[in-house]
């Protein structure tokens, strides 16, 4: 208890020495002073100096004295900064009202201007921006103003750029965010818009409907000229089948009835050989079919009384049709001087009639003439 108090007592008594109190004050002044005279610049930043309202100097980043308390800061950021320029109401030069916003981004080149030639430089370009877009906006049209942002940013860059070098400020960029028509244009062009997407739709509509009927129309007569085609060939293969089967008719009628006077031949000769007389009269239509053949089978056309015979010329087709190479075997090669073989004609004859491929042996050849016997 009694040191609790005694401690107050020594406070009031050291208040009342007045040597401690100007140390005291003293040193605070020595702190303020050296405070005032110590200035930290920023990397990003320049400071521009007054002494007594005098401009000095650029403090440049870092440690910095300056002199104390007669001296007074201004400070300006050195990297780019972006303004918004407020919404704007403009007219075009077609009397639309819109509105339209933008955005500037800016750079302090130099610091000694931005301080001494303009007051806020900030606000002087938001200014200066704004009146900008209005004019660039009031100079064109509409249709314009909507679809040629990039034309409306290069304009207001350039406007800006000569008054902003005077302040040591340098226009970077400038973007149109937006440019809004009127409530009334704006439902006039939804309607121009939505009528020109009907008239568009409409067109390639019947485009369409064109394309398609001529395409139909080609595949038509692709299938025409197809279908007329295929009907030619079907009439030229079926005239010509008809052709051949006619041909082929005529060529085995013409086969039948050689083959018909050779058996009614051979038949003759079968009963004349059972006879005993030994001179044989050929009958004229045998022997005038042995000369037609007789070029055919023995190389040369074969003599009949002092005349030659007339012979056909026969294909391969007609030959194996009308079995010449059948009668060449049954009869062999005519020798004028050979005598008859009787019973093998016969044998041969009942064979060709029964419709066997008989085939002769060299040995045993069929010989045919008009001989005495020699009795």
């Amino acid at each position: 208890m009694y040191e609790f108090i005694r401690s107050p007592l020594q406070a009031q008594s050291v208040l009342e020495d007045p040597l401690l109190i100007v140390g005291l004050v003293g040193l605070l002044l020595v702190v303020i002073t050296v405070w005032q005279m110590v200035e930290i610049v920023d990397a990003y930043d320049r400071a521009a100096l007054t002494v007594f309202g005098e401009y000095r100097k650029l403090l440049e980043p870092g440690l910095n004295i300056v002199p104390p308390f007669v001296s007074r800061i201004y400070t300006f950021d050195m990297r780019t900064q972006t303004l918004d320029v407020p919404q704007q109401e403009a007219i075009t030069r077609d009397n639309s009202p819109v509105t339209a916003d933008a955005v500037v981004y800016i750079r302090v080149m130099n610091a000694k201007r931005a301080f001494l030639e303009v007051d806020d430089y900030q606000r002087a370009v938001s200014n200066l921006a704004q009146t900008t877009l209005r004019a660039v906006i009031g100079d064109m049209e509409l249709d314009d103003t909507l679809s040629r942002r990039e034309m409306i940013n290069e304009r207001i860059r350039t406007e800006l750029d000569e008054p902003t070098d005077e302040w040591g400020i340098r226009v970077e960029s400038v973007e149109v965010r937006e440019v809004t028509p009127s409530a009334g244009v704006k439902g006039a062009m939804e309607e121009q818009t939505s009528a020109e997407r009907r008239r568009r739709a409409m067109i390639l509509e019947a485009q369409g409907e064109r394309r398609s009927a001529v395409e139909k129309a080609e595949g038509d007569k692709q299938s025409n000229i197809i279908r007329a085609q295929g009907e030619k060939q079907s009439q030229i293969l079926e005239s010509q089948g008809d052709a051949i089967s006619t041909v082929l008719r005529a060529r085995s009628a013409e086969s039948m009835g050689e083959r018909a006077v050779i058996d009614k031949g051979m038949e003759t000769l079968a009963e004349i050989g059972q006879g005993e007389s030994t001179t044989f009269v050929m009958p004229q239509e045998l022997t005038s079919l042995v000369g037609r053949y007789g070029k055919h089978l023995s190389g040369s056309d074969v003599e009949g009384n002092g005349a030659e015979l007339d012979s056909l010329e026969f294909d391969d087709e007609t030959r194996e049709l009308i079995g010449l190479d059948d009668i060449a075997d049954i009869i062999g090669e005519i020798d004028e001087q050979a005598e008859m073989d009787v019973e093998a004609m016969e044998e041969q004859a009942r064979a060709i009639k029964e419709g066997q491929d008989v085939g002769m042996e060299a040995e045993n050849p069929i010989t045919m003439s008009e001989t005495d016997d020699e009795s």
